[in-house]
């Protein structure tokens, strides 16, 4: 029985890709089908990062297309490119920077910053080129969280070039301040400064940027909403009432801004005793997924109170980085996938596609 490239078709139509919960072939993943007497050979492009997930994806579908009768030989590439997708209208892409992800929260103290540090550093453990802004200018934490000190360097005397933690590329206020020195500004000083630290970072191809938003929906926040071209936004909460009335606003801000909102990341959601084992809901319980069920969103991860989680954090080693087998460091790069595909999921920026129109007179 003689194999064709339709059979091949069906069997990626039927093969469901465990992380975003959609067939090869209609995603358009399957790519470069060949078939040559039995031997079949297909490429798989993701179009986010999954470097944990890669070697099972192939075996699946190796295994998959083995199936199909007369198959024999069977060659599977599994490969990941990350593009531009498209962010508010009229705000420009950044130069070096495919795609921004703002964390935000509606009040301080909710492990914003946290989550911000290992969201972007699981991107990069996923294999993405990952950068990260510290856009909280009166109350800069990722310098500490990062372990990095020192000043950013400026070759050209223009643009700074970006601190690197743990492979990530990294700015913040805090590189340029005395820790000791309390940012006395103004909000038209501070969101000044914002966009210089965003616009005049020399960043290098990065693929995500991850923006750890100061708490609130003041000035700061309005700026990077209406002027920075933001890709998506995670909300981070706890189950507590008061965190998720401020996080329900924070979520409306980018609602009006036409800022599309990836997910809820629900921090503190459950603490288990280390001395016996005891489980407690101290925050309170099931906040996050009502928020994300009264807004039609989903949670993309729940995390547990947990001291090691502050503590790696304090030290500038966080939990990805610190202790990547872990089940919370596993949590965080799950997080980073689901925010990842459904970036992937949104419409291209196709501005590069277009020509430009210059009017003449002739």
């Amino acid at each position: 029985m003689s194999l064709s490239e339709a059979q091949v078709q069906s069997a990626l139509k039927e093969l469901i890709d465990p992380n975003t919960g959609k067939d090869f072939f209609t995603t358009r993943s399957a790519r470069n089908i060949r078939v040559d007497g039995a031997d079949v050979s297909v490429d798989i492009e993701l179009g986010y990062p999954a470097k944990s997930q890669i070697e099972h994806l192939r075996h699946l579908v190796i295994t998959r297309l083995r199936a199909i009768p007369g198959a024999a030989n069977v060659s599977v590439n599994v490969t990941q490119k990350i593009v531009s997708h498209s962010v508010q209208r009229g705000v420009k892409l950044l130069p070096g920077v495919k795609n921004i992800i703002a964390v935000a929260s509606g009040k301080g103290g909710v492990g914003k910053s946290t989550t911000s540090a290992n969201l972007a550093l699981a991107l990069a453990a996923e294999g993405a080129t990952v950068g990260l802004l510290d856009a909280d200018i009166y109350g800069p934490s990722q310098p500490q969280m990062l372990g990095i000190s020192g000043q950013p360097e400026s070759p050209d005397g223009k643009t700074l070039q970006p601190m690197m933690a743990h492979g990530v590329q990294t700015m913040s206020i805090g590189f340029l301040i005395d820790v000791e020195t309390p940012m006395v500004w103004r909000g038209p000083m501070v969101t000044s400064a914002l966009e210089q630290l965003l616009t005049q970072t020399a960043w290098k191809d990065v693929d995500y940027l991850v923006i750890d938003m100061p708490p609130g929906t003041g000035d700061i926040q309005l700026t990077l909403a209406q002027k920075v071209p933001v890709t998506g936004a995670v909300i981070v909460t706890t189950p507590q009432d008061i965190a998720l009335l401020d996080a329900r606003k924070g979520l409306k801000m980018f609602e009006k801004v036409g800022i599309p909102i990836l997910g809820i990341v629900e921090n503190m959601s459950l603490h288990t005793c280390s001395k016996c084992g005891h489980e407690e809901h101290i925050f309170g319980e099931g906040g996050g997924a009502r928020m994300a069920a009264d807004y039609g969103l989903d949670v993309l991860g729940s995390l547990p109170l947990a001291m090691q989680i502050r503590e790696q954090a304090d030290s500038g080693r966080p939990t990805v980085v610190a202790d990547p087998d872990s089940r919370v460091a596993e949590i965080y790069r799950s997080i980073a996938r689901s925010v990842a595909i459904r970036i992937a999921e949104k419409a291209k920026d196709m501005s590069a596609k277009f020509p430009s129109i210059v009017v003449q007179n002739t």
